[in-house]
């Protein structure tokens, strides 16, 4: 199978290509700069120019594949809302290109907002809000299947650890440097869920070997882990104070992320094992930020 792979070098992506090439699919990526596309032809995949606004790349490069998974998302907090926007009509313009074929399209999402203080499930449809929840990815996807194209929803863990991370733990570790605390909520007893950027790889392969239409799946290792104990580990590693910060502190320490600080976001993926005999085997968060590769 010859797959279509967005934000292919990034820390996700640049696992699904290791992924699928060991599986004996071929990889065309979609690469925006010469260092890019040099990444891509080192690991053994094809490339294919374009970025997530170019969208008459993604649709020739959906037409040219078998399947396309769509993880590229441009990380700018700053215009959260813009690059939500970018990210809902990229899925169109792809979903447009594989209208008419029976070729797979998988996308991303995210578990955080799914149903923040309950134990998330693949069957729960995220909390949307143009406040709350900006990112209409779910949304496009659902709109592209209704064309009766095969798209599949992976949603991520807010942890997606493992070398190279530059997600939500380095924040923290950037953040408790600068402050000279590791902080927490609360008590800090607030969960995240987590998953090993190879564990969601895998995920991502057999999404797109066995998927069917509208079908949503957790890339979730570890279903609950507490912030606190997060917070300890890094306060270990930097042999800094770990202390408790009220809600009202909460924004003055962790500024725009705070909010994520504080957020409780446990998830399941047992429907996710079931259908696809996905068991994830990969070390745990904690024990992954122990081994120091983090503080580096």
């Amino acid at each position: 199978m010859n797959v279509f792979l967005t934000g292919a070098t990034g820390f996700i992506g640049s696992a699904i290509v290791q992924e699928l090439i060991g599986a004996g699919h071929q990889v065309l990526g979609l690469a925006r700069s010469e260092s890019a596309a040099s990444a891509l032809i080192a690991a053994g995949a094809a490339v294919h120019r374009g970025d997530l606004e170019n969208l008459d790349s993604l649709r020739s490069g959906a037409k040219a594949a078998d399947a396309v998974i769509h993880t590229g998302f441009i990380h700018d907090f700053a215009r959260f809302n813009e690059v939500c926007e970018i990210d809902r009509v990229a899925i169109e313009a792809i979903g447009e290109a594989l209208t008419g074929s029976d070729r797979p399209f998988i996308v991303t999402s995210g578990t955080a907002l799914v149903r923040p203080g309950t134990l998330a499930t693949e069957a729960m449809m995220p909390v949307t809000g143009a406040d709350a929840h900006p990112r209409r990815s779910e949304q496009a996807a659902d709109a592209v299947a209704e064309r009766g194209v095969r798209v599949s929803t992976v949603r991520l863990s807010p942890s997606v650890h493992g070398n190279g991370d530059y997600g939500f733990v380095p924040m923290l570790i950037n953040i408790a440097r600068e402050k000279g605390v590791s902080a927490y909520i609360g008590e800090g007893l607030n969960r995240w869920n987590a998953v090993h950027r190879f564990d969601a790889a895998h995920l991502y392969r057999l999404v797109a070997e066995q998927a069917t239409i509208g079908a949503r799946f957790h890339a979730v290792a570890e279903e609950a882990v507490n912030f606190k104990a997060i917070a300890e580990v890094i306060g270990k590693q930097l042999n800094i104070p770990v202390v408790s910060v009220s809600l009202e502190e909460a924004a003055g320490h962790f500024g725009w992320f705070a909010g994520f600080a504080g957020l409780d976001c446990p998830a399941s993926s047992q429907q996710t094992q079931s259908i696809l005999s996905w068991h994830p085997a990969q070390i745990t968060l904690l024990a992954d930020m122990a081994q120091g590769s983090y503080f580096n």
